[in-house]
C-alpha cells in the first residue's frame, strides 16, 4: 500500500532533487504609497486618523465674525500697565 503512495508521490511531486533546494518568489505588495498609514484599517472612533483625506480643512467654514451688537457691547482690552498692575496683584 505504501508502495502506490511512494509511486504517486513521485510522479506528481516531479524531482526529489528540486525539493532540497530553496525557491523564492515575489509577492505583491499591499502598498500603494509610501505611507504607512495606508496600510491600517479605520478604526471606530480613531478621530482624524479614521479618515483617509486632511483633516477637513478645506471644507472648513470662514471664521467666525459675531454679529455687530455683541462686537458694539464689548469692552476695550486692557492696557500694558493695566495688565502688568492686575499681574503684580494676583502675584502678591
Amino acid at each position: 500500500m505504501s508502495n502506490i503512495f511512494n509511486t504517486l508521490k513521485s510522479k506528481v511531486g516531479g524531482n526529489k532533487s528540486n525539493e532540497d533546494e530553496q525557491q523564492f518568489s515575489i509577492q505583491p505588495h499591499p502598498a500603494k504609497t509610501n505611507d504607512p498609514a495606508d496600510l491600517q484599517r479605520d478604526q471606530l472612533g480613531g478621530g482624524l486618523n479614521s479618515q483617509h483625506e486632511p483633516a477637513g480643512a478645506f471644507h472648513a467654514r470662514g471664521p467666525y465674525q459675531p454679529p455687530s451688537h455683541i462686537t458694539n457691547n464689548m469692552e476695550q482690552p486692557a492696557s500694558r500697565d493695566e495688565l502688568r498692575a492686575r499681574q503684580a496683584e494676583l502675584n502678591k
